[in-house]
C-alpha cells in the first residue's frame, strides 16, 4: 500500500532503503529522545522488523518520500510493542533538514487516516517524550490527547491517544 499527500509519498520500506535508513539513525537530531544513534547493524534489526511487519500485512512503518526528489526524509507509521500489546502506536521520525515544514504532520494525518480507514483500528497511540514539543504538536494537530504518563523503556513517556469514535467526530464536525 502506497498512501499519497500533496507533498510525499508513503511507501513500503526495501531491502534497498537500508544506506539512507541507517544515514539518518545514526543522527543524534533524528534519534534524539530514544535510545540514541544507531549502528548500521541495529538499523538493519530495525528495517527487518518493518519489512516482516509488511510481509504478514500488519500495519508498519512507511518510508516518508518527497514526491519531486524521491528521498527517504525519515519515517512515519505503525509500532508495535511486545510492552504495550494491545497497542498499536503511529511513530515518526524526519530528517532535520526538512523540520518546521509541516510535513510529517502531512504524513501523520494520512496514516492516522490509514489507520481508521482501512485497518479498522480502533484506537491508534504516540508515545513521546514530555520534553519533545514538536512531536507532542504533531500528535495534537492529528486530534491526539495525552493520555497518561508512563516509563517506556526508561524513559518518562506521555502516551497520546485518539479512538477512532472521536477521529470519526471531529471529521463530522469540519
Amino acid at each position: 500500500m502506497i498512501l499519497q499527500t500533496a507533498r510525499l509519498i508513503l511507501r513500503p520500506f526495501q531491502a534497498e532503503d537500508i544506506g539512507r535508513l541507517a544515514e539518518l539513525m545514526a543522527n543524534s537530531d533524528f534519534t534524539r529522545f530514544s535510545l540514541g544513534p544507531y549502528t548500521r547493524k541495529q538499523t538493519e534489526t530495525v528495517l527487518q522488523k518493518f519489512l516482516a511487519w509488511n510481509k504478514a500485512r500488519l500495519p508498519s512503518q512507511f518510508a516518508v518520500v518527497l514526491r519531486d526528489n524521491e528521498s527517504v526524509l525519515g519515517y512515519c507509521g505503525f509500532l508495535h510493542h511486545p510492552e504495550l500489546p494491545e497497542e498499536v502506536e503511529i511513530g515518526y521520525r524526519l530528517d532535520a533538514t526538512y523540520w518546521n515544514r509541516g510535513l510529517i504532520t502531512e504524513a501523520a494525518c494520512a496514516v492516522r487516516d490509514y489507520a481508521f480507514l482501512d485497518f479498522k483500528l480502533t484506537r491508534v497511540i504516540s508515545l513521546i517524550h514530555p520534553e519533545n514539543i514538536p512531536s507532542r504538536r504533531v500528535a495534537e494537530k492529528i486530534g491526539m490527547t495525552p493520555e497518561k504518563e508512563i516509563t517506556f523503556r526508561g524513559f518518562p513517556t506521555t502516551v497520546f491517544a485518539l479512538s477512532r469514535e472521536q477521529w470519526l467526530s471531529d471529521r463530522g464536525a469540519r
